[in-house]
């Protein structure tokens, strides 16, 4: 049987926030058998480096000890793991997406915040553009999220938010596959936005009430026929909230959402809502591209 997850890419600057990207990926390579890619991008921009010889060399030193770091925290952790390590110049995400593309990633995790100023490497920015552009799941750790031993992740409940779109299926998709690997419990989640129709009566909210529940048992019909336990929810609220929320009440180890989901006058699920979630959530964000393959 084919693993889960074959290859995990890790992109770092050294920074607190890459490093706390870099112990989730790591237990998630771990713990599906995948090999770790670990990728630091000096940033040269579009034309040539502006940087004198002495300071590139400077630069690419700290892109070297980066990468080694996080080398040494997964051999630490796992004498068996296979690690690549690499250096590039360019815009970082091109050159993430570019590298992922390339080697045939599964999964990106990393970090949503790093250096700052001109020793800059990897920003909270650079996270955002390669969860745009992405063709595969981005493991996105936010600087709220705790700081836990590699040894002490967890992944034992699993909040899946869907609005029915193919964008939320894809997700349920792999949030499954991942509880199923893990052995861990799935939460689904629906939220019934209301507000654009506050002034419409009771007939849309009705309406919307019941297509959660079609979503939510979708889920939930899922996760059984693969014989992993859930439960699903139903609440009021903008998504972002109402994600945010849950995560916290029900103490949830990762949120599982598409990237994208409904348009037009149903939308719920739009980019700018996983970005909400990865910005403010307080646990790692699994974000799966609409364009991403089935696990």
């Amino acid at each position: 049987m084919s693993r889960l997850i074959e290859r995990v890419l890790i992109p770092t600057d050294d920074s607190d926030g890459a490093l706390s990207g870099a112990k989730r990926g790591i237990a998630l390579a771990s713990r599906t058998g995948a090999d770790v890619h670990v990728l630091s991008v000096v940033e040269t921009g579009n034309e040539p480096p502006e940087y004198d010889d002495e300071l590139l060399a400077s630069l690419e030193a700290q892109a070297e000890g980066a990468v080694e770091t996080v080398e040494q925290m997964a051999r630490d952790y796992d004498e068996e793991v296979d690690v690549t390590t690499v250096v590039r110049r360019g815009i970082p995400f091109q050159s993430i997406r570019e590298y992922a593309n390339r080697r045939e990633i599964d999964v990106v995790a990393m970090g949503t915040t790093g250096r700052a100023g001109i020793d800059r490497i990897l920003l909270g920015s650079v996270t955002e553009n390669v969860l745009r552009t992405a063709r595969t799941p981005v493991l996105a750790v936010p600087p709220n999220a705790d700081q836990p031993a590699i040894d002490d992740v967890a992944f034992d409940r699993l909040l899946l938010p869907t609005d029915g779109s193919d964008g939320a299926e894809i997700a349920a998709e792999w949030g499954i596959a991942l509880a199923d690997r893990f052995e861990s419990t799935v939460h689904a989640l629906y939220a019934i936005d209301t507000s654009p129709f506050s002034a419409i009566g009771d007939e849309v909210p009705e309406a919307l009430g019941h297509r959660g529940e079609t979503a939510v048992e979708s889920v939930r019909k899922r996760a059984g026929d693969a014989d992993v336990d859930a439960t699903g929810s139903i609440a009021t609220g903008s998504p972002t909230d109402v994600i945010l929320e849950y995560a916290t009440d029900e103490d949830v180890d990762l949120i599982v959402i598409g990237t994208h989901g409904r348009t037009g006058i149903g939308q719920w699920f739009l980019g700018s809502v996983t970005e909400n979630v990865v910005r403010q959530a307080d646990v790692p964000v699994f974000c799966v591209p609409v364009s991403a393959d089935s696990p």
